[in-house]
């Protein structure tokens, strides 16, 4: 059974324990040469579980303005097991990303990336987004379920983000081929001109490109619990 909306989930008679794999909201890319948002932590676990239980379905973070840090991700539950939110990318000039499920990337001005895995879960939730240069006007990719958020390079190139995990081998009839959770692409730019630099791509599982022309970064895929792109 796949959920992508909140409410109550009836579960056969007889069942005691459940496979879930409990993907959160992805956080929202930033808006000025922003790190890549951290994608929803994803918990593929076995639970104890019968009868009726509750589901709450986390929403992505909204991507940022020229005044407001992109937001994170809200978590999602499945009874009373969860998974954290990602975290929502910084802007400039000084306001660092978000840890989260998967930390956002650090952004040009403030070059560490947020830290994933905030529920302390283990196994892991997630990873934490890469680092910002701010010598170069590029930004972190986000943290994905299955690796750290890629650095930005002295040749003003984003980080891409970090890789989402397949649970297709738990779930061969899940939506998006399986994969989930993938972090947001990095910013890039080369001063005002915002044309020089390569933006980072999504990780694998639903993570937003950034940009490099002044735009908005691309939100994560809707209901994978990846992370949007800086904007650059």
């Amino acid at each position: 059974t796949t959920t992508t909306s909140s409410g109550d989930l009836t579960l056969q008679p007889g069942t005691r324990v459940v496979k879930s794999a409990i993907v959160a909201g992805g956080g929202g890319g930033g808006h000025e040469r922003a790190g890549g948002a951290g994608a929803g932590g994803l918990r593929n676990i076995e639970i104890n579980a019968q009868g009726t239980v509750p589901i709450t379905v986390g929403a992505g973070g909204a991507g940022g303005t020229c005044s407001t840090l992109g937001g994170c991700g809200t978590n999602s539950s499945f009874d009373s097991t969860s998974s954290t939110g990602g975290g929502g990318g910084g802007l400039v000039p000084s306001t660092a990303s978000k840890p989260g499920g998967s930390g956002a990337g650090g952004y040009a001005g403030n070059t560490s990336g947020g830290t994933g895995n905030a529920g302390g879960y283990a196994p892991s939730e997630g990873n934490d987004g890469g680092d910002g240069l701010p010598g170069v006007n590029a930004s972190g990719g986000g943290g994905g379920a299955s690796a750290v958020g890629g650095n930005a390079t002295p040749s003003s190139v984003g980080g891409d983000g970090g890789a989402g995990t397949d649970v297709s081998s738990d779930f061969p009839t899940a939506p998006n081929s399986g994969v989930y959770a993938g972090g947001g692409g990095g910013a890039a730019s080369s001063g005002p001109a915002y044309i020089t630099g390569a933006a980072g791509s999504g990780g694998t599982g639903g993570g937003g490109n950034g940009t490099n022309n002044g735009s908005t970064g691309a939100a994560g895929t809707t209901n994978t619990g990846g992370g949007g792109g800086g904007g650059g």
